[in-house]
């Protein structure tokens, strides 16, 4: 059976206030045209449909008019669980009716028996268990626990939930395992919510249950394969890259095949498309300006790093209109000034007055010069405001 494994869509999400619609829509159409190219028979997504619990209109039609064309012009299966980012009742609403369609979707599980499927419905040749994000939040409250017990009592949890989904399937099918969490050893960027390093909220690879065949999960945005089993534990990642710290690898979903009993016999990454580049910009004014003026930059979104020996009002305005000039979008300018401009000269601790600190920040701030006398005044009147018994 041919199964395509995605997650982590976050349809809905913005990069600096830009809205990245377009990007998620051409996402779609590929995977689309992907899956009727690969003959895919099941399509796998492993949470984080949408990047917020209440996503707006354009995100849920987007998302709808994809699964209506999954149903029309292919003939797959899907299943498709809730992440951390999605609101758990919001997606399983229109459950059975999707099911009409051949699409399942598991928003909430309080019954592990209730998150297996199997596929094809009329002539079963692989059990899927469905399991969203569950919360350590959901944990029943003891009293006086330490964190350390209470994240191994969720791990422990977590194990016995996959242990009885793997109970509930027929023991003569292949098994595959859906997740949205945290596996000791994956690497982690800055872009996911309520990851915690050092094992907490973590299970680690031998929690999982054994006779299966494959483990598809989502939470990690860089694809990658966590060692420990004899059958791979994988992350798909994000489909776009969410930050610019996500651009130094290449986005992937992942084509497999299983034979009858079980055995991986195709295991192919497909590489995602850039549909709009991230792009990182380092430098001086001058090399920057420079960078501006001779580059492509027609339809990027831009990360400017600048450099100033000191601080100059207008510049930002400058590099945004330079690159804006070249077809490009800067999100951001994040100036770097020398070690000196930017920390005040003394031990603000042992100043006794708020007035000395703001003339020496503003002294560090504006290349030596004290605030102007009306600007001093304007704080000293703000200073005994705040100092006034209420």
């Amino acid at each position: 059976m041919r199964i395509l494994h995605t997650a982590d869509w976050h349809i809905g999400q913005r990069l600096h206030e830009r809205q990245r619609t377009d990007e998620h829509e051409k996402f779609l159409d590929w995977l689309l045209q992907t899956i009727q190219e690969h003959q895919v028979e099941l399509l796998l997504v492993s949470g984080d449909i949408f990047d917020t619990a209440l996503p707006s209109s354009d995100s849920t039609n987007l998302y709808y008019r994809f699964l209506y064309q999954l149903f029309d012009e292919t003939d797959a299966y899907t299943v498709i669980t809730a992440g951390n980012h999605d609101s758990a009742r919001h997606l399983e609403a229109p459950r059975e009716f999707l099911e009409m369609g051949r699409i399942y979707v598991v928003g909430l599980a309080d019954d592990p028996a209730k998150c297996v499927f199997t596929f094809p419905r009329d002539n079963p040749r692989v059990a899927v268990a469905a399991v969203p994000y569950l919360s350590e939040g959901d944990l029943r409250h003891l009293s006086y626990e330490t964190e350390v017990d209470r994240n191994e009592r969720y791990r422990e949890w977590l194990k016995a939930f996959y242990a009885d989904c793997v109970s509930a399937m027929p023991a003569e099918l292949p098994k595959i395992l859906m997740g949205h969490l945290f596996v000791q050893g994956g690497t982690i960027g800055t872009s996911e919510r309520n990851v915690q390093i050092g094992g907490a909220t973590a299970v680690n690879a031998s929690d999982f249950p054994e006779n299966v065949s494959y483990v598809a999960l989502g939470h990690l945005h860089r694809p990658q394969t966590i060692n420990g089993t004899d059958y791979p534990i994988r992350y798909s990642g994000s489909p776009i890259p969410l930050r610019f710290n996500e651009t130094g690898y290449r986005k992937k979903v992942y084509l497999l095949e299983l034979s009858d009993d079980g055995t991986l016999i195709h295991d192919e990454e497909i590489e995602v498309p850039i549909f709009k580049e991230l792009c990182t910009v380092e430098g001086n004014e001058t090399s920057v300006l420079s960078d501006a003026m001779t580059g492509e930059w027609s339809e990027k979104y831009i990360q400017v790093k600048l450099k100033l020996d000191a601080p100059r009002v207008g510049i930002s305005d400058e590099i945004r209109q330079a690159f804006s000039d070249r077809g490009g979008d800067v999100v951001s300018v994040e100036l770097e000034l020398p070690e000196t401009e930017r920390t005040p000269s003394g031990d603000p601790g042992a100043i006794a007055h708020p007035k000395k600190v703001f003339e020496l920040f503003h002294k560090a701030k504006f290349n030596d010069q004290p605030p102007d006398e009306t600007l001093a005044q304007t704080f000293s009147e703000l200073v005994q405001l705040a100092e006034e018994p209420q």
